[in-house]
């Protein structure tokens, strides 16, 4: 009896594994698409070549997206952003790997005058807060014409903002301005 039910279970055991053949592959017709061209006899459509960006366009674009965002001391996401970790965070993005701290990063890139100043170039300064005589903020250009500098960075009272540079308190805090590409 015993016997039996092995041989039961591996006949049934066999039989599940057949495969059917009521499954024939049926041929598939192939698929073609049919496409008509378009050809407009009476005018001429021309394209505009896109705008190619630049490293510092896509470092700048990058920081923008942080606007609005809380000041959160060392942070460096949309839930907490400090400036250097604004600008730390901004180029890391595209491969360029600066220092954590605001004077540290001013020792990187070289130094240029106000009226050289471009997208993508980083702006230094020693606000009241600092315990020592030293750079403790920074901030990045986002628009510079005739002058008028505007950059984003993080404060401690407002997050991440867009500043003017010709606002007094920070041409007065103002250090140096620096090119890191």
């Amino acid at each position: 009896m015993h016997r039996a039910i092995i041989i039961l279970l591996i006949f049934i055991s066999l039989a599940s594994c057949k495969s059917s053949k009521r499954t024939k592959s049926k041929k598939q017709a192939p698929t073609t698409v049919i496409s008509r061209k378009k050809t407009d006899t009476h005018k001429t459509k021309t394209t505009a070549t896109p705008k190619k960006t630049s490293k510092a366009d896509n470092i700048v674009n990058y920081a923008k997206q942080f606007k609005g965002v809380r000041y959160k001391w060392g942070g460096t996401t949309k839930s907490g952003m400090d400036c250097s970790g604004l600008v730390f965070e901004s180029f890391r993005a595209h491969d360029i790997f600066l220092p954590r701290i605001s004077r540290d990063i001013a020792k990187k890139g070289h130094e240029i005058s106000l009226k050289k100043a471009q997208e993508g170039d980083l702006l230094f300064f020693k606000t009241g807060k600092s315990r020592r005589n030293n750079i403790n903020h920074v901030g990045l250009v986002i628009k510079s014409k005739s002058g008028d500098i505007a950059f984003i960075h993080a404060t401690s009272s407002r997050g991440v903002i867009v500043s003017k540079l010709s606002e007094k308190y920070w041409k007065s805090a103002f250090i140096q301005a620096r090119r890191i590409l």
